[in-house]
């Protein structure tokens, strides 16, 4: 599975960015996905997952984006998207895309740097 993210730059306090990710090779693999965010000195950490729709398509968000930031997927275009609404200066990281296959490997995307400042 290989996965592309694109969609970060620069964006002021309160402004809204979104997050693209494309996925391609053994897509009928995949179960889980999510987006994650790694700020610098700081540990990678979730930030939402959509579970497969075999098992519902639930989403799940961390505390800190709850209510600002929206995860989906359009499996016709294979692409996730993370919508980031009402960012904040504590949004900044390098966010990724995370793809769990059936078998429990995982794969990631390149990253792509979100900043927010003014």
């Amino acid at each position: 599975v290989q996965l592309q993210a694109s969609g970060g730059g620069l964006v002021q306090p309160g402004g809204s960015l979104r997050l693209s990710c494309a996925f391609s090779g053994n897509v009928a693999a995949i179960n889980a996905m999510g987006w994650y965010r790694q700020a610098p000195e700081k540990q990678r950490e979730l930030v939402a997952t959509i579970a497969p729709e075999i098992h519902g398509g639930s989403l799940k968000y961390a505390d800190s984006v709850k209510g600002r930031f929206t995860i989906s997927k359009d499996n016709a275009r294979n692409t996730l998207y993370l919508q980031m609404n009402n960012l904040r200066p504590e949004d900044t990281a390098v966010y990724y895309c995370n793809a769990e296959v059936m078998w429990g490997e995982d794969f990631w995307g390149q990253g792509t740097q979100v900043t927010v400042s003014s």
